[in-house]
């Protein structure tokens, strides 16, 4: 901490700096939120300058604290602190907030300005990530080692995020989980966009968070001394902290304090010039740092060489020990030798096998390769076989490699991302895949920042029969589809499952999402047929036609043994059929040219496609002269076979459409 007095004049010179070189961005971009960084500015100071372990100079080193703004929609809050504390965020980059190109987006958006450790916007993302990240600092600390890996995640939150529910599961699995290193710091100002609070939102949120099992501070969002003490006992308490700050949104703005006009719109001209004269600011000048005030923020450059030096002294003299060794090539990407040949290879004596029992064997099999692989569910997984055997339970005050998020999607998909902010580790999870809709939130935002968290979402469509509609996820697939930098891969048996691992496991872009089977699928003889490494290539040839190409299969997951059954009739009638496997689309489309021409030759226009759910979408493969078989309208409950034959998912029905597309 530093040893600055709070009563030095230019600790307050240097707060009301940040209030009006916020305002001064949002007044220029004509666009934002003035109001928040206003309210904020005591608590980002003394978070900045006295709590926060951080290096303006280097900002991605490993023993950092970790801070969110989790109400991104304050943005120029936290970049006004960057460029005063000696990030590489110039003042032009302020005045270029929110324009296109800029670093200084309307949310800070992760990978495009030093400092920004998550994006955030959506509220109740922010509060939720920084549970995954708090995650992460316990599971290093406990599993590398402690002194290295002792780093904070702090949060700045609004009612916005406490009042989304994905903040509730998160809260309550953080309370649950004792992360210690947890601190919120929740702006309570009264105020939303339409008007006093009191309008929805009365709860006792202290309260809520007492029963979630957290510890609970409430101060004066004016008063550095209470802010200072209270973010002091939340370093030193066992339990993650919330510090309820009482603020006042548009701090100083004389019409415009306390009142939703301060919250999404800019002050205005004649509103910012009255709040610059009062705080003793010429009216007419914009952007002003005074001497004073810059060289106050810049000592946190001194004081984060200094933290940073400290570090890596410790680390200096730990780094030969068998854990940190591993973690360090686990945090540079690295993958031990030959861990592709830990993934398990099914015969077709096997039989029938669920791709998401496939899935938990590779699982396990990678598990062991992979030190830093940890995965859970969203209390399934017996059915999601996603349980690492022998790992052991995340529990209060312990982690483990095996997470139990309890019925909670939406927090689980918001905390992986924070594990993936956790250098070293590859985080999965599972749920059934009609739950996807819960985690789109987080799933949109981890293929937005590029992170790469895996997840395993089993019975996935309406083969998994009785639990009916309600569980059956007809359009997911194709919705899913159009999310970009996301990679969805839907294997067709036990070995395309191992090689969608694999896939999985290389991809550090972007999330892949592996949707699988809960009814058993036959193992394929791949002798016979085509290699499952077809796979990493998102669509291969799995069976070539007998004589002239005359028509094209294709299918994915369960539907794919159809196809086959169908080309063997249609090539008995003497129809050349090709079946192509089609189990990602996103890797396919990757693939050159030369290649997807050799897999669906223009010149065959006949192309028939199925899959158990919305064949929206599968125009771009089958075309104006094809055909695709799938779902118009949602499921029923019904044994799995019985559906899919009323549904037409049968190799009869291919070979019908086809001979009919054929003439």
């Amino acid at each position: 901490m530093s040893s600055q007095k709070l009563s030095d004049p230019v600790v307050r010179q240097s707060i009301d700096t940040i209030r009006l070189l916020s305002a001064d961005m949002v007044e220029k971009a004509n666009s934002g939120h003035p109001g928040t960084p206003m309210e904020a500015a005591p608590i980002a100071y003394l978070l900045y300058l006295r709590h926060l372990r951080h290096n303006p100079a280097n900002p991605d080193w490993a023993g950092r604290d970790r801070f969110v703004l989790s109400c991104g929609h304050a943005s120029s809050l936290i970049y006004s602190m960057l460029h005063l504390t000696g990030y590489d965020l110039s003042l032009a980059d302020l005045k270029n907030f929110r324009q296109f190109g800029s670093k200084t987006a309307g949310h800070p958006e992760f990978g495009h300005v030093p400092g920004v450790e998550t994006t955030t916007g959506p509220l109740g993302q922010g509060v939720a990530v920084a549970v995954g990240m708090a995650m992460g600092s316990q599971y290093l600390s406990q599993q590398v080692d402690a002194e290295l890996f002792d780093y904070r995640t702090w949060v700045i939150c609004s009612d916005g995020d406490l009042m989304e529910g994905v903040s509730a599961e998160a809260g309550s699995l953080a309370g649950h989980l004792q992360l210690g290193h947890l601190n919120y710091i929740y702006l309570d100002n009264k105020i939303t966009i339409e008007g006093d609070t009191g309008l929805a939102f009365t709860e006792d949120v202290g309260a809520r968070y007492l029963a979630y099992g957290w510890h609970v501070e409430r101060v004066d969002g004016e008063n550095l001394a209470e802010i200072d003490a209270a973010m002091e006992r939340a370093k030193n308490d066992p339990r993650p902290t919330l510090i309820i700050a009482r603020t006042h949104i548009g701090m100083g703005a004389p019409n415009k304090q306390d009142t939703a006009g301060a919250h999404g719109a800019p002050l205005g001209t004649d509103e910012l010039a009255l709040t610059k004269q009062a705080y003793g600011r010429d009216p007419q000048e914009s952007f002003v740092i005074a001497a004073e005030v810059a060289e106050n923020m810049g000592s946190c450059l001194a004081r984060g060489a200094e933290l940073e030096q400290q570090w890596q002294q410790l680390f200096e003299k730990k780094k030969s020990t068998p854990q940190v060794i591993s973690w360090l090539a686990a945090s540079n990407g690295e993958l031990p030798a030959g861990w592709e040949s830990a993934l398990p290879v099914f015969s077709a004596a096997d039989g029938a096998k669920a791709t998401r029992q496939a899935s938990g064997a590779a699982i396990n099999s990678l598990a062991e390769k992979l030190p830093f692989l940890i995965g859970g569910s969203a209390d399934l997984a017996p059915s999601n076989n996603t349980e690492i055997k022998g790992a052991g339970s995340w529990l209060p005050g312990q982690s483990a490699r095996n997470i139990h998020y309890g019925i909670r999607e939406h927090a689980m998909g918001s905390i992986m991302n924070g594990l993936c902010h956790t250098p070293g580790l590859i985080p999965f999870a599972g749920t059934f895949f009609v739950f996807a809709d819960y985690m789109r939130p987080a799933v949109r935002m981890a293929a937005l920042m590029g992170l790469a968290p895996i997840y395993v979402m089993t019975h996935d469509s309406i083969g998994l029969g009785e639990d009916g509609p309600t569980h059956q996820p007809v359009e997911h697939l194709a919705s899913l589809r159009a999310m970009p930098n996301l990679t969805v891969i839907r294997p067709g048996d036990a070995n395309e499952t191992s090689e969608a691992w694999k896939a999985a496991i290389m991809n550090r872009q972007g999330p892949t999402m592996l949707v699988l089977s809960r009814q058993g699928l036959p193992t394929l003889d791949r002798n016979q047929f085509g290699a499952a490494a077809g796979v990493q290539k998102g669509g291969y040839v799995l069976s070539p036609e007998t004589g002239e190409l005359q028509l094209i299969l294709l299918a994915s997951g369960s539907e794919v043994q159809h196809a086959i059954a169908a080309q063997k009739t249609l090539q008995a009638d003497g129809v050349g059929t090709r079946v192509v496997s089609m189990p990602c689309w996103e890797l396919f489309e990757a693939q050159d040219a030369a290649y997807r021409e050799e897999v669906l030759p223009a010149a065959c226009s006949k192309r028939v496609s199925m899959e158990a759910g919305s064949r929206f979408g599968w125009e771009r493969y089958v075309g104006l002269g094809g055909q695709a078989i799938g779902m118009d309208e949602f499921g029923a409950s019904a044994p799995a076979g019985e559906l899919m034959q009323h549904f037409g998912f049968t190799a009869e029905n291919m070979v019908a459409v086809a001979k009919q597309l054929l003439g």
